[in-house]
């Protein structure tokens, strides 16, 4: 298959910024925080974003540059040119397994903004009230018809993407879309200054009470800036192999670390000044956007236009978020039917839909291991194997493929911060995930 590429830095880093920044910033973020102690998992998080995600991260990208391909392509490529064994290629197959379970709950997700965002542009918000847009959402989850056609819309969007190409499709597309949204949250959130709440928001976020954090917060934290970064999930590592060899890896991943916790920052001073101005639990679960923004809106001059674009915007995102899960599996799969793009990438977005369905009709409704199906997948994928993905990572370019490498390849100079991100990948970061799993899974406690 002929390698793509971006055509720009500015478009592969908008591109990279697209996968990371979406609904794990401005729909997951806000309730993970609320669940996990506010500012207390805020440090955590900043920390598990730094020093965790960062450094797996720029490895990740140095396998995609290297490998030139998606994960399991690219880890048969590298294992077969270094002699090692051809077991490797299942580090691959763990990412695109990862991707693709993430998708089914998150599909679903993006299906609800989207829907919100009709919603909005009909005037439903207009003098909404916290129980009202409270029972509004719970009508929306017991509507698996519409939440259906949300998941249809939302998919088709990302299939049409896809269907473009890196250029003509996703950078495209992620250009465009990236810059307003961030606009957007810059001008809600400045908004909420001017309002009362935003002091006690403020005080939430940035005065942690460090007796909430214990091992379970450290997972969560994990979880989060691995999602929320796009950190071990295949979709950086498929960007990367269509990232110039003169770019500098170090540099592009430092930027979107930075924007990606800048936005999630944002969401947080968008989302948490209303949750109190109304008087909300912050602790609200998944739902929370969707039962505070719909008041906030209500509120506004030109709520109606604002919310529109905010949850349509919202949504693109959550789309651009899609297409980088999705198009490491187009990749694979188009190898094996002769390159067939276009029908590799309308396979699995008609997998994903049903497997999507099935979250809505089927998932919630199971209950395994006393929580629903669909509950257990999202921890199974974000906080089991998103970690566990990152340890593979880490120890194969630590240990592997670090004799092959320069600091140069990277975009650093040889001195202490390679020797630092070397030190962390080998060692550091492998035995602290470990630790973290075992604890916050509660295989071992201290």
């Amino acid at each position: 298959m002929q390698r793509e590429s971006f055509k720009s830095s500015f478009g592969f880093l908008m591109a990279a910024i697209g996968f990371a920044v979406g609904l794990g910033n401005i729909w997951r973020f806000p309730y993970m925080t609320g669940e996990n102690g506010g500012g207390a998992f805020l440090v955590v998080y900043l920390v598990c974003a730094a020093f965790i995600a960062l450094p797996i991260l720029i490895a990740e990208l140095v396998l995609g540059q290297r490998g030139g391909d998606e994960p399991l392509q690219s880890m048969r490529q590298l294992a077969g040119s270094m002699k090692l064994s051809a077991r490797w290629q299942w580090m691959g197959l763990w990412m695109l397994a990862t991707a693709f379970l993430i998708m089914v709950t998150y599909a679903t997700v993006a299906g609800w903004v989207l829907i919100y965002g009709r919603e909005a542009l009909t005037g439903a918000f207009v003098g909404l009230d916290s129980v009202r847009s409270a029972s509004a959402f719970e009508v929306l989850k017991a509507d698996r018809g519409i939440q259906s056609v949300g998941v249809g819309c939302v998919l088709l969007v990302a299939l049409v993407i896809i269907y473009g190409g890196v250029r003509g499709g996703i950078e495209r597309a992620v250009t465009i879309m990236m810059p307003l949204l961030l606009m957007l949250l810059v001008g809600l959130a400045v908004y909420n200054a001017h309002y009362p709440g935003f002091d006690v928001a403020l005080d939430y976020l940035l005065r942690p009470d460090f007796s909430r954090i214990d091992a379970s917060v450290g997972l969560a934290a994990v979880g989060q800036a691995f999602f929320s970064i796009g950190v071990a999930m295949a979709g950086m590592w498929t960007y990367g192999a269509y990232l110039p060899a003169n770019q500098s890896i170090f540099r592009i991943s430092v930027l979107v670390v930075i924007a990606d916790t800048g936005v999630a920052l944002l969401a947080g001073l968008v989302i948490f000044p209303l949750v109190f101005r109304y008087g909300l639990d912050p602790a609200g679960g998944v739902g929370l956007i969707f039962q505070v923004l719909p008041v906030a809106f209500g509120q506004m001059s030109g709520g109606i236009w604002l919310a529109t674009a905010f949850f349509v915007l919202l949504a693109l995102a959550a789309i651009s978020s899609i297409v980088g899960f999705i198009e490491p599996l187009v990749v694979a799969r188009a190898r094996s039917i002769g390159g067939a793009r276009r029908a590799a990438a309308l396979q699995w977005t008609l997998l994903l839909f049903v497997f999507s369905i099935l979250n809505i009709y089927v998932f919630g409704d199971v209950a395994v291991v006393g929580s629903a199906l669909n509950d257990q997948l999202d921890f199974l994928s974000n906080q089991i194997m998103l970690p566990l993905g990152g340890v593979m990572v880490a120890a194969f370019v630590g240990w592997r493929l670090a004799p092959h490498l320069t600091a140069s390849s990277i975009g650093l100079k040889e001195g202490n911060l390679y020797r630092i991100w070397l030190l962390l990948l080998r060692v550091v970061l492998p035995v602290a995930l470990i630790i973290l799993l075992m604890t916050g899974t509660g295989l071992i406690s201290f």
